[in-house]
Order: structure tokens, then sequence, then C-alpha cells
């Protein structure tokens, strides 16, 4: 990722629209601002969440509420919490995303 020279901004999050996604189960809200290349991302999963694809895209995530799980290609899963998180490289092993209890998470990409 290269950050361009952007001027100073904000972000009052509860100001941008949230877009509802469906997932394979349950559904997500995701507030975005895009700044050229790079995709700023609040993501809120609801209970029972589950994403529906498989993700080939680099980001980096913090989880800020609730439970994340991270399942790989290879099988592995990684479950994790507030204040933990996860960064990829686009390419690399495709994951994807559940919840049991609902998620808020921080992502850029």
């Amino acid at each position: 990722m290269k950050i361009e020279s952007f001027p100073f901004t904000t972000i009052d999050w509860d100001a941008v629209e949230a877009v509802e996604s469906p997932g394979a189960t349950g559904t997500s809200l995701w507030r975005t601002v895009e700044m050229g290349d790079i995709r700023i991302r609040m993501g809120e999963f609801g209970a029972g969440y589950s994403a529906s694809d498989w993700c080939p895209k680099g980001h980096v995530v913090l989880i800020l509420e609730g439970e994340l799980v991270t399942e790989l290609t290879d099988g592995t899963t990684v479950t994790q919490g507030p204040g933990q998180g996860i960064h990829v490289g686009d390419g690399q092993t495709p994951h994807r995303s559940s919840t049991s209890t609902g998620a808020k998470i921080f992502v850029v990409d």
C-alpha cells in the first residue's frame, strides 16, 4: 500500500452512509471512505454472520468489538477479539470471516 500525500482529513464515521451486505448467513454493515487507491472501512457483522466468498485482497484489520473468526483456504482458523487483528498482502492466502457473537472491525486496504 502506498499512501499518497493526502491532506489532513478527519472522518466522522456516524456521518458515513452504512451499506448492508448479505453474507452466506447473516448480514454486515459497511461504512467506507476512499482516498485514491486506499479504502478505509468500519464494518459491523451481525451475530451468525459468515462471509459468502473467499477474499484474495490484502487488508490490515483491527477488531474493535466482539469476536471474529478468520478461516484460511488451508483449513486454519484464527479467533480474535478486541485489540487483536490481522494483516495479509494482496494475492496471499485467501480468507473469509465469520462470527457467532457479532463483531465490529476497522479495515484499511
